[in-house]
């Protein structure tokens, strides 16, 4: 088992940044893959970006060249520096760690990005 919790979100205006951090409670050297997904109101939850154990990262089209993703596994955190924010970016934000078998998710932290 493991915890994530998740930190940073906010209110920010169009063009502005915000940085999301994910703790997990334990060693993330055996989570396969970690990132963020995202779920907007009345949508689906979506994949933002994730990082494998090797830190090969996979980014959707939609945050590529504003969204980056690092890992610290000495202090078994993610971040998310996320730039040029537009108000469709708006969402909770989630966390999430996979191992064969098991998917673990944070709570969630809102963004939202308004004038």
């Amino acid at each position: 088992q493991v915890q994530l919790v998740e930190s940073g979100g906010g209110l920010v205006q169009p063009g502005g940044s915000l940085r999301l951090s994910c703790a997990a409670s334990r060693s993330i050297f055996s989570l396969y893959f970690m990132g963020w997904y995202r779920q907007a109101p009345g949508k689906q939850r979506e994949l933002v970006v994730r990082i494998n154990s090797r830190g090969v990262t996979n980014y959707a089209d939609f945050v590529k060249g504003r969204f980056t993703i690092s890992r610290d596994v000495a202090q078994n955190t993610i971040d998310l520096q996320m730039n040029s924010l537009k108000p469709e970016d708006t969402a909770v934000y989630y966390c999430y760690g996979f191992e064969t078998g098991t998917t673990y998710w944070g709570q969630g932290t809102q963004v939202t990005v308004s004038s």
